[in-house]
């Protein structure tokens, strides 16, 4: 039996992490929660699994929490940045899924990573702002991280078996979210509402915008570049609208592998919690006998620029993707509130990246400076940018391209 500690455990990975260790009792113990600020269904989860500790944001979230489940004397409750660390390297856990968004993942991902814990990663930000930082704490600590996203699961599971030197490169595949066909000139007047509408996943808000924006997959790319120790070149987007082939690898005989399933992260998650292992999930596979076509398309660049955005973030290096990552967190929660346009949620990005100087070889230190300064430099950039309607400029694109 696995003991497991859930990063996150109230968000969507979270709570379908938790479906899979109650269908399969036998097979896992969850040891440890940890959450944000939803201290209800935290506590329907401490009522239903009986962890030894949970932690929550904020001292006055943990009161309500234990105000909540009044006589649960199993439960040690934790609350603030140390507390979550704490519950990310808790003992008794074998297994600690990091499954907090954004950059708050990444001090926990690393107390587990120190505490040997098997990491299943779903907190793609920690990669993309301490990828060199991360892999190499987790080579020093021995410690397997196995990815939970549905396309790095994808790439892990073609790859498994196969020589390294014979391959050629790996394929992620996007949905190309709700505006793959919507024209660009439009896209300044895309709503909150439009844009939460996924075609094919059901995700949270913040990563359902990042897919909208092509935002998700280009933090993808960085995130595989160090999951799979790949120079970007060999890393390419492919836009698959229906969702059902989840990565591909290709190799130097012109083979290619591909990973299939219906549109679900529930696969990918209880991989990587039983890994070697698959478990009997009851999932349904994708209908290949209804005559519906799988098609494949190159990304359009020009229309979803954060894409474009990453990929020079993750080439210029250092502190670069931190930055990248602080500003795109701070323009989706602004985009989310109305405080600004769809398409300046990679205006602001863009602004950031020319005014940084990236430290080439970042500690934790450089790279949570970098975090806070771009943090603070977008919401100022945020307070002076009411919304209004805007579009990305070609020419800007092509300058920074050209720079970078």
């Amino acid at each position: 039996m696995k003991g497991l500690s859930i990063l996150g455990s109230t968000g969507s990975i979270g709570r379908k992490a938790l479906e899979i260790a109650g269908a399969f009792p036998e097979r896992f113990s969850v040891k440890a929660l940890a959450a944000g600020r939803n201290v209800g269904l935290m506590a329907e989860q401490i009522r239903r699994f009986a962890p030894e500790a949970a932690a929550v944001s904020d001292p006055a979230c943990a009161a309500q929490l234990a105000s909540l489940l009044g006589n649960q004397p199993r439960t040690r409750i934790l609350d603030g940045p140390e507390g979550i660390s704490t519950v990310a390297a808790w003992g008794s856990a074998e297994v600690t899924l990091s499954a907090i968004v954004g950059a708050a993942g990444l001090l926990p991902t690393l107390a587990a990573i120190d505490a040997g814990k098997t990491l299943a990663l779903a907190n793609k930000e920690t990669l993309v702002m301490a990828g060199a930082l991360v892999t190499a704490r987790a080579a020093e600590k021995r410690v397997a991280i196995l990815p939970v996203d549905s396309e790095h699961s994808a790439i892990f599971q073609c790859l498994l078996g196969q020589q390294r030197e014979a391959l050629a490169q790996i394929l992620l595949t996007a949905s190309g979210g709700p505006f793959l066909n919507r024209p660009g000139e439009t896209f300044a007047a895309i709503t909150r509402e439009e844009t939460l509408r996924h075609p094919n996943w059901a995700m949270g808000a913040k990563i359902t915008v990042d897919s909208a924006t092509m935002m998700n997959k280009g933090l993808e790319v960085l995130e595989a570049r160090w999951l799979f120790d790949l120079p970007l070149e060999m890393i390419r987007v492919v836009v698959h609208p229906q969702s059902i082939v989840h990565s591909m690898a290709a190799f130097r005989d012109g083979s290619v592998i591909a990973q299939m399933g219906v549109p679900d992260m529930k696969s990918a998650i209880a991989y990587a919690l039983s890994y070697p292992e698959r478990l009997p999930l009851g999932q349904p596979l994708p209908d290949f006998s209804g005559g519906a076509s799988l098609t494949f398309q190159d990304p359009d660049m020009e229309r979803f620029p954060c894409l474009r955005l990453a990929i020079d973030a993750g080439r210029a290096g250092g502190t670069m993707p931190a930055v990248l990552n602080a500003a795109n967190e701070v323009g989706v929660a602004a985009f989310l509130e109305r405080r600004i346009g769809f398409t300046d949620i990679a205006r602001l990005i863009e602004d950031l990246l020319d005014r940084h100087t990236p430290s080439a070889l970042p500690g934790v230190g450089d790279i949570l400076a970098a975090d806070r300064w771009a943090r603070d430099a977008a919401r100022g950039w945020v307070d002076k940018h009411p919304h209004a309607p805007h579009s990305f400029g070609r020419e800007t694109m092509s300058s920074r391209k050209d720079r970078l």
